[in-house]
């Protein structure tokens, strides 16, 4: 029996033995911890959608600069040439001023080496016609002056005259008056005498006394009218005279008028000619300035156009492109309609460059690494030829400094920062489409209080 019993009881325990083992192997018995885990997930999923969360506009640019005169220009030639000397090379950098060309002549109307001074000498030689002809002019002026002063006196004199002649008119008159009165007393003495003859009062040789006397009268009326008649006629001779005086006398004058305003219209003409010699002679000074082609400003030769020696160049033809050395670097980018209401000026973008390392969280920009922050400085309002809006951004003077390895043409990603917004909203906008909110930011306080001042 106590054999049976032990045997009984082995047999129990490899039973109990095996059922542990089985208990092991498929944990029927043990409990799990996947809903902890479950709650614990979800509490922190709830949590992190109550997280803040930076919404943003992502958006391609490349490099490019602020003001125009810092971005890489074409050096032209303003006039045809040749080259003849080269002072650069490729690659060399270059202050303002620096000779980059030396050009020669190839027009044959600029081919005499003493071009300029021979223009000198035609001014030199016109200047010296405009004194001569000044001068003539101030002649004929003196000329004109005498002329004057002689017919003053000589109408003074005329006037003299006619006066004395007009005076011994009326004496002529006065004396044919005598005369005639002196005519019609000897008329009536010969007739009273005619009578007193006829009755015998007078003798024959009485009335002739009287009949002589009358015709002696009569003899001098005659020639007191022949007198008067002279004096008149000297008279007119003399006012013919002044006539004639003031005639020649104008025609002199005039001729010597017309002599100075005609010395003053060469002299003006000639003035004109030398005006148009000085241009000519400044443009020729111009044009030998022009066959050194100088650097516009700090930067480097890029791109030569010609090369080696003796090749043309034409009017306004590039010959290198220079890339300034002063630049104020700006990132180009492009936004799409819907976005640009939300990008004004002074907003804040973060920028990753090529070539430099970022860690970049788009939602939290200030826990990102490596990024480089601008302010929006332009908003062109023409759509570009892609159909978008072109924005520049420049470097923010507040946040670091964008490295000095930059380069002109190299490429960026903006971020731009809008408005602090909750994950689940952002989320739930996303799932909608919805476009980021439009906001502008608050201005602080002393702003505020500047604007009630």
């Amino acid at each position: 029996m106590m054999e049976k019993y032990i045997t009984a009881d082995i047999e129990y325990q490899a039973q109990q033995s095996q059922l542990g083992s089985f208990k092991k192997v498929y944990k029927i018995e043990k409990k799990g911890n996947v809903k902890k885990w479950l709650y614990g997930m979800l509490i922190i999923l709830i949590l992190a959608m109550l997280l803040p969360w930076t919404q943003n506009i992502r958006a391609k640019g490349t490099i490019t600069t602020l003001r125009q005169e810092q971005r890489p220009q074409e050096l032209n030639t303003i006039i045809a040439g040749r080259v003849l000397k080269w002072y650069v090379k490729e690659g060399d950098f270059v202050k303002e001023g620096d000779t980059i060309l030396q050009l020669g002549e190839v027009k044959v109307d600029y081919f005499d080496p003493q071009l300029l001074s021979r223009t000198q000498q035609q001014i030199d030689a016109k200047q010296q016609s405009i004194e001569g002809y000044k001068s003539k002019a101030g002649t004929a002026e003196t000329q004109t002056s005498a002329l004057l002063q002689g017919q003053y006196l000589k109408l003074q004199s005329l006037d003299n005259k006619l006066l004395q002649q007009q005076l011994k008119v009326t004496s002529d008159s006065t004396d044919l008056l005598a005369v005639n009165n002196e005519l019609g007393v000897y008329k009536r003495q010969i007739d009273a005498a005619k009578l007193m003859l006829d009755s015998g009062v007078i003798s024959l040789v009485d009335f002739e006394k009287r009949r002589m006397n009358y015709q002696n009268a009569a003899a001098k009326k005659i020639s007191a009218e022949n007198k008067y008649s002279q004096s008149k006629q000297e008279l007119i001779i003399l006012r013919i005279e002044k006539n004639s005086t003031i005639q020649e006398y104008t025609d002199k004058i005039s001729k010597a008028e017309g002599d100075k305003y005609s010395s003053l219209s060469n002299a003006a003409s000639t003035e004109a000619d030398v005006a148009k010699l000085k241009n000519i002679y400044s443009s020729y000074d111009a044009r030998n300035q022009l066959y050194y082609i100088k650097a516009p400003q700090n930067g480097q030769v890029t791109k030569a156009k010609k090369a080696g020696i003796g090749e043309i160049l034409k009017e306004g033809e590039m010959v290198v492109e220079i890339v300034p050395t002063n630049i104020q670097y700006a990132v180009e980018m492009f936004i799409e309609p819907m976005d640009l209401p939300l990008i004004n000026m002074g907003q804040k973008v973060r920028f990753v460059f090529d070539g430099f390392p970022a860690i970049v969280f788009s939602g939290w920009p200030t826990n990102s690494y490596g990024t480089f922050g601008g302010k929006v400085s332009a908003v062109e309002t023409a759509v570009s030829s892609n159909g978008k809006f072109r924005v520049l951004v420049a470097e923010d003077p507040d946040d670091r400094k964008w490295p000095q390895q930059l380069r002109m043409g190299g490429s960026a990603s903006g971020i731009a920062l809008l408005k602090d917004v909750r994950i689940y909203y952002e989320l739930w906008r996303n799932i909608n489409g919805f476009p980021p909110d439009y906001y502008k930011q608050a201005e602080n306080k002393e702003t505020q209080n500047s604007k009630y001042e």
